[in-house]
């Protein structure tokens, strides 16, 4: 059962390979040390296991990391402050504010205090709008990896309809907006909860690119025979056997449309990983002054 899986952890490992290399030319060249700085507010559990994650990988790549982590009731004030010392740090090449924040934190405006040459998440609306229009600009991590993992898998976007189900501005709109793009060449639908018979929009698409937020959303019956599925969703299940009391599930019911598809990425170890690579490769880049120089 491993001939149609996408293999994430393969892929992200390759292009972590990739950036150790480009990272050492760097540091032997111009003695310049990619610097990545994370601020987490309070402790929801998945947000700290994502940021001790990135920490790790920037310890295995060889970049500089610094964690910043405040409270629950830490004041909007306390995390601009924070941004505003990491714009003018040198060291610093890149600053991730890890979503969600707490609820009486106004999110948009602490992405918008990131400079945006700095802001290797790709959410400032001028990486938004420059990503828009097709400038070069710093591209959403997850959003980037799926366009990766659709690259080196060999498959082929240029003149095959993609569905993408879900309109976040975090994977939905943007991977809809990559793909448009002249290197893709795809045409794009995006589903969301209100899209009317949303299993026939799905059942006519090469690509389904789910990101809707509902475990096991996608079956068999949905897509056509053939189709390439990447599966977003990262949904907690009961799981009564297990240690944890829980499983980690897509969005896809991978069982049921394994058979049926011609290739699949699987939860966890899909788009995860390429998650955290394209994160340290837009950091990288930042270093290197090739998107913002």
């Amino acid at each position: 059962m491993l001939d149609k899986i996408i293999d994430g952890k393969s892929i992200s490992s390759g292009i972590k390979s990739e950036i150790k290399s480009e990272t050492e030319i760097l540091k032997s060249g111009k003695g310049i040390v990619p610097g990545l700085a994370f601020i987490l507010a309070g402790e929801n559990p998945a947000s700290v296991v994502y940021v001790r994650n990135k920490g790790k990988a920037c310890e295995e790549l060889g970049f500089y990391s610094v964690t910043e982590r405040l409270p629950e009731n830490a004041s909007e004030e306390s995390i601009i402050g924070l941004i505003k010392d990491f714009n003018q740090n040198s060291r610093i090449h890149g600053i991730l504010v890890q979503l969600p924040l707490p609820g009486h934190i106004n999110e948009q405006k602490i992405i918008e205090t990131i400079d945006y040459t700095k802001d290797v998440d790709g959410f400032h609306p001028v990486n938004a709008g420059r990503m828009m229009t097709g400038e070069k600009c710093f591209i959403p991590c997850t959003p980037y990896g799926i366009v990766e993992l659709l690259k080196r898998s060999n498959v082929k976007t240029e003149g095959k309809n993609v569905v993408v189900i879900g309109r976040s501005n975090i994977v939905g709109k943007p991977v809809a907006n990559l793909l448009m793009r002249k290197e893709f060449n795809s045409t794009v639908t995006v589903c969301h909860s209100k899209t009317v018979n949303i299993k026939q929009h799905i059942s006519g698409a090469d690509i389904v690119i789910a990101a809707i937020g509902k475990a096991g959303f996608v079956k068999r019956d949905f897509i056509k025979e053939g189709s390439v599925i990447i599966d977003v969703g990262i949904n907690r299940t009961e799981n009564p056997g297990s240690k944890s009391g829980y499983k980690l599930t897509g969005d896809v019911d991978f069982e049921d449309c394994y058979e049926k598809c011609r290739l699949i990425t699987p939860v966890p170890g899909g788009v995860g990983p390429m998650t955290i690579a394209m994160l340290m490769k837009n950091t990288l880049d930042s270093a290197k002054g090739v998107i913002y120089g």
